[in-house]
């Protein structure tokens, strides 16, 4: 079983380019269309760039996964059959899968291709990892951002599934999968449509009172003159409650779990997945040295790893308003 694998987020050919050069042992992708959960204009691969991101990959004895994560819909079910296809002609490594019917069709059509659990799939215990091991013979399960370590560890000592977990990058407020706030407002479901927020439901609008973002006509945020506009999502907007205005859901933070990688390490964490496909190239250099640099000092001697204050400032530059937390993994309360 690998440990601490370091998977890196490619939203285009110079972003794999960029994770592969700079360490990362795998990339995962998708493709130009709503069977990934980043589906945004200017993402993505097609055929040509998937061939040539696969053979830059693996030619350099790195690892591609595709992600398949959303869920299809009947009307247009062979759109998701023709991806799992495309991936196992090509020969990507592995498929990240949410959806049970689809896995049962990637088994029963590609036998020989190696399935990993998204974390659109939602599997927060140890019994529903295995349930899809028995069913569908998965072989490693991407664990949502909403279990503390201890958590975690409970459900990697009770399965025989590699498990990765998010390291780095945005959050998300709740269990991923089962969020309908950008379906509430947009009318279309992150995980059928391939988008939180899509982007033509988003508007930057300057007035008076300052820029204004707006997701489907609803009032996101509005910034002063001197702060940068974020990208408008529901679970990240200031908002009037009781007379005060806040970040009511979630403030932008970016989960950044790196003075944990020797108890990852110790409780034998297959990969740690950074967030981030709709990042830039330099963005995903970046996280990728620094989180490589880590991984082999844990590596080489996990009794006497710190996070450095250099690394931890790397990382704070790219990170969602210029802030870090340790997610749920760190409850001092539990």
């Amino acid at each position: 079983m690998p440990l601490l694998e370091l998977i890196c987020p490619a939203g285009s050919l110079p972003a794999l380019k960029a994770a592969v050069d700079h360490g990362a042992d795998g990339v995962y992708l998708g493709l130009k269309d709503n069977t990934n959960a980043r589906n945004f204009a200017g993402l993505n691969f097609d055929e040509k760039s998937l061939k040539e991101g696969i053979r830059y990959a693996q030619g350099k004895g790195r690892k591609v996964l595709m992600a398949l994560n959303t869920y299809p819909q009947p009307a247009t079910l062979p759109r998701w059959h023709k991806a799992v296809d495309t991936a196992a002609e090509l020969g990507v490594n592995a498929i990240i899968l949410a959806d049970p019917g689809l896995m049962g069709y990637a088994v029963k059509t590609h036998p020989g291709l190696r399935l990993h659990l998204s974390v659109q799939g939602s599997a927060t215990s140890y019994e529903a990892v295995n349930f899809y091991r028995e069913r569908f013979g998965i072989q490693r399960a991407v664990l949502p951002r909403v279990l503390s370590l201890p958590q975690v560890e409970n459900v990697v000592d009770n399965t025989d599934v590699e498990i990765e977990l998010f390291g780095f990058g945005g959050l998300c407020v709740m269990v991923e999968g089962r969020c309908l706030l950008s379906s509430y407002a947009c009318g279309d479901s992150p995980n059928t449509f391939g988008a939180c927020s899509p982007g033509h439901a988003v508007r930057w609008e300057q007035t008076a009172t300052g820029m204004e973002t707006r997701l489907n006509g609803v009032l996101i945020d509005r910034y002063a003159d001197h702060e940068k506009a974020g990208y408008p999502t529901l679970c990240k907007g200031r908002f009037e409650v009781q007379g005060e205005t806040y970040y009511a859901l979630e403030e932008p933070t970016s989960l950044n779990s790196l003075e944990m990688l020797p108890e990852m390490a110790r409780m034998g964490i297959a990969a740690v997945k950074i967030e981030g496909r709709q990042r830039s190239p330099a963005y995903v250099a970046q996280v990728t040295r620094v989180w490589r640099a880590a991984i082999d000092s844990v590596k080489r001697a996990p009794e006497q790893f710190k996070a450095l204050p250099a690394w931890m400032a790397e990382l704070a530059k790219v990170s969602e308003g210029s802030m870090n937390t340790l997610g749920a993994y760190y409850r001092p309360w539990k």
